[in-house]
C-alpha cells in the first residue's frame, strides 16, 4: 500500500515557474515507477509525465517536452515535477500516480494522490 501527497501548487502568471512534489508513505516507494497527470475542467485525466524505479528513466508527453522534468528522492520517498515556462493551457489539477512500470495510461497506476491545483494566468 501506498498513500501519495502532493503539495506545491499555486498560482503563477504565464512564463513563471512552480515545482510539485509528491510524497509517499510505506516502505516500498523504491519499488514503483511514479508518474504525473493533470486533470482540466471538463476533460479527461492526461498524462503528463513519468519515471521509473530508479529514476533512470523518464517519458513526456510533446506538450510539456522541454518545459518539465521529472526527478525523484528515493532516500526522501518523493517524486517531483518541476514546472517551467508555464502557460495558461497548463492549469489543471496535477495528480501523481504509482505503478508497476513506467506508463501513460490512468489505468497503468495503481494508487493515486488527492491533487494539487496549478493555475497559470495570462
Amino acid at each position: 500500500q501506498v498513500q501519495l501527497v502532493e503539495s506545491g501548487g499555486g498560482l503563477v502568471q504565464a512564463g513563471g515557474s512552480l515545482r510539485l512534489s509528491c510524497a509517499a508513505s510505506g516502505r516500498t516507494f523504491s519499488s514503483y515507477a511514479m508518474g504525473w497527470f493533470r486533470q482540466a475542467p471538463g476533460k479527461e485525466r492526461e498524462f503528463v509525465a513519468a519515471i521509473n524505479w530508479s529514476g533512470g528513466y523518464t517519458y513526456y508527453a510533446d506538450s510539456v517536452k522541454g518545459r518539465f522534468t521529472i526527478s525523484r528522492d528515493n532516500a526522501k520517498a518523493t517524486v517531483y515535477l518541476q514546472m517551467n515556462s508555464l502557460q495558461p493551457e497548463d492549469t489543471a489539477v496535477y495528480y501523481c500516480a504509482a505503478g508497476p512500470r513506467v506508463g501513460t495510461l490512468v489505468y497503468e497506476y495503481d494508487y493515486w494522490g488527492q491533487g494539487t491545483q496549478v493555475t497559470v494566468s495570462s
